[in-house]
């Protein structure tokens, strides 16, 4: 083992440890101020440490075909029962579009013929649940990197928010439905995909049909489920309750580095 891996197995094995006490507290940490300042600071640190000594280029573990779970147990959403949604499911995707707008020069509208065509990669990986589960599949969709060179990012683009087809908690400010963010780094990692296909077959409804992302050197909760639109900004603070993500919203945190 270099030092190299040596030290990266340590910093994750640290890191996922901070993460799941903080995790477990954030009941009472995020009730308190002082607790969500707590909390950001913590992450911020997380961040700053992993992209100092991992290279940002670095691929999370690929296994092989007798690796794969037999069982990969959906979480989240497994069936949305929003109207848009239910239509485009009822039709077979048919009419599914892709949207990729906000800070680019050229907005796209992708059918799923269009994503198949384009730059892909396959990949067996793992997927790490903050509930303390994995499992590994393996995953095959379009790179994001290569699609968001096409629209052309403005300068002033910082994160990629991926909106999503599925409500997973009615709410009166209308923060219930699925979204989540990641920066430019995460978004041109080469193992940033729009995965359309799992273990060799159609990505099943109950795991993102039509569209996911797997953003493989993150926690489960970052992998975002039926994406609908893929929009480009400077600073997340006007989604939701500003946090960049729906389990961010409600105190996990945003940069969930593995």
């Amino acid at each position: 083992m270099t030092l190299s891996t040596h030290r990266r197995g340590w910093l994750r094995a640290g890191l996922a440890s901070v993460g799941a006490l903080v995790l477990g507290a954030c009941d009472k940490i995020t009730a308190d101020p002082k607790g969500v300042a707590f909390l950001q600071s913590a992450e911020g640190l997380t961040r700053r440490a992993q992209r100092l000594f991992v290279d940002r280029k670095a691929l999370a573990r690929e296994f092989t075909h007798a690796d794969i779970s037999p069982d990969f147990r959906p979480n989240g959403s497994i069936s949305p029962a929003d109207e848009d949604y239910v239509a485009l499911k009822t039709a077979g995707f048919a009419d599914y579009r892709l949207v990729i707008d906000g800070l680019v020069e050229k907005p796209l509208s992708l059918s799923l013929a269009d994503l198949r065509a384009q730059p892909s990669r396959t990949q067996i990986t793992r997927h790490d649940c903050v509930e303390g589960w994995s499992s590994i599949a393996k995953w095959t969709g379009a790179r994001l990197g290569p699609l968001l060179d096409q629209a052309g990012l403005k300068p002033t683009a910082r994160y990629i928010v991926f909106h999503c087809g599925d409500t997973l908690e009615e709410s009166l400010d209308g923060t219930g439905k699925y979204y989540e963010s990641i920066d430019l780094i995460d978004a041109h990692h080469p193992q940033t995909i729009l995965a359309y296909a799992m273990n060799d077959r159609v990505l099943p409804v109950a795991h993102g049909a039509p569209l996911r992302l797997r953003v493989e050197r993150q926690l489960g909760y970052k992998q975002a489920k039926y994406i609908m639109r893929i929009e480009v900004v400077e600073d997340y603070k006007h989604l939701g309750r500003g946090n960049g993500g729906f389990w961010e919203d409600r105190g996990y945190e945003w940069y969930a580095g593995i």
